[in-house]
């Protein structure tokens, strides 16, 4: 078996590469394309991280996997302070490169693989599922526990805010999450990269003792400061839950060489600490998610969920693809909801992550 055909039948088609010639259209549109489709920031990293990064900068021996105490108290810190975790200990945060890099790898480090079994969301981000296929798995797409059926998952991922929807899952839905996980020895690992982005609903972490009762067994929670601070080039994230499981990706991540640059890890504990650029930066979104929220609905746009995260979750009650086009010829690009898991055909992600200028002209377009 070749190469290209080895890897095309472990993996899907990349999404992104299905878009080519609805971009290619949008491109041509005579204002140029408004590119609403992936969620990457464009606003400056904070000026706090760029000179604690500078600070830093002469670091020629290697970083530890670990990082330093004082990165993951800074961690510990923000969770306390801005969600309420308490009892946390900076032993149970482990830095890594991404979360995309964490959640991609997590079965696999974890020792899972053929004749086990991982629970993703229904709509999902494609990499829980290229994760799990990587490690050898099977898949089983579910947003209650009663479409697990008879299947014991040995992980079971959950997203709070949604990645593509924008749903907030309710307390009392996470404490039931929590609790059957528990029952049945089930890792629980919830993604709450978008946790600092909500406007119409309070989300919770599964560490909120409300959620957790006060221990962090089975459980884990990913963060990520790409959203939150605006640091996507820098790969900045963290996982923290339960020691033990913590302790094993770390012994494993040692061997494999998964560790965060020393400048960068300087850049996160110094972004952990302040919380005013995030405000600042949620204005930013606030604003822009209300001009792009009007716009859609002015154009006969549906939109559901979307209480959190960056994007909002639309339908022409068509096809997404169909949806796809219509806007490429308006000179706009958007993800189409199938990206996501069959639940998502008639539905398309609008992120509102452009600059104001392009939101501006995708409110034009859709006039």
């Amino acid at each position: 078996m070749s190469t290209v055909s080895a890897v095309s039948a472990r993996f899907p088609e990349f999404p992104w590469d299905t878009l080519a010639a609805a971009k290619a259209v949008a491109a041509a549109h005579v204002g140029g394309i408004v590119d609403l489709s992936i969620g990457t920031p464009v606003d400056p990293t904070p000026q706090l991280a760029r000179e604690a990064l500078a600070a830093a900068a002469n670091s020629p021996g290697y970083p530890t996997v670990y990082g330093p105490e004082s990165l993951r108290q800074a961690a510990v810190d923000w969770l306390e302070r801005r969600f309420g975790i308490t009892g946390l200990a900076a032993s149970a945060v482990l830095p890594t490169v991404g979360s995309k890099e964490l959640i991609a790898n997590l079965p696999l480090q974890l020792g899972f693989g053929k004749g086990d079994t991982i629970g993703i969301p229904e709509l999902a981000y494609p990499t829980y599922e290229v994760g799990a296929r990587y490690a050898g798995c099977d898949v089983i797409a579910s947003d209650s526990t009663i479409g697990f059926g008879p299947v014991a998952p040995k992980l079971v991922f959950i997203n709070s805010p949604s990645n593509p929807t924008g749903r907030i899952l309710g307390i009392d839905h996470l404490k039931k999450m929590v609790d059957w996980a528990r029952e049945r020895g089930v890792l629980l690992v919830s993604d709450e990269c978008y946790l600092e982005y909500a406007w119409e609903d309070t989300p919770y972490s599964i560490l909120h003792p409300d959620v957790c009762g006060g221990t962090f067994e089975g459980l884990l929670t990913v963060h990520s400061l790409s959203k939150r601070s605006n640091l996507a080039g820098y790969r900045a994230a963290f996982v923290a839950g339960d020691q033990s499981v913590i302790d094993e990706l770390l012994a494993v991540r040692k061997h494999l060489g998964f560790m965060l640059p020393a400048p960068v890890q300087a850049a996160m504990s110094a972004v952990l600490a302040d919380d005013i650029h995030v405000k600042e930066q949620r204005k930013i979104y606030a604003r822009r998610r209300v001009w792009l929220h009007k716009a859609l609905e002015g154009a006969g746009f549906t939109i559901e969920h979307s209480e959190g995260a960056l994007y909002l979750w639309a339908t022409r009650g068509e096809p997404c693809r169909d949806t796809i086009d219509w806007l490429a010829a308006r000179g706009i690009l958007a993800a189409p909801g199938d990206f996501y898991g069959a639940k998502g055909a008639k539905y398309v992600r609008v992120a509102f992550t452009a600059t104001d200028e392009r939101i501006d002209a995708a409110v034009e377009r859709l006039a």
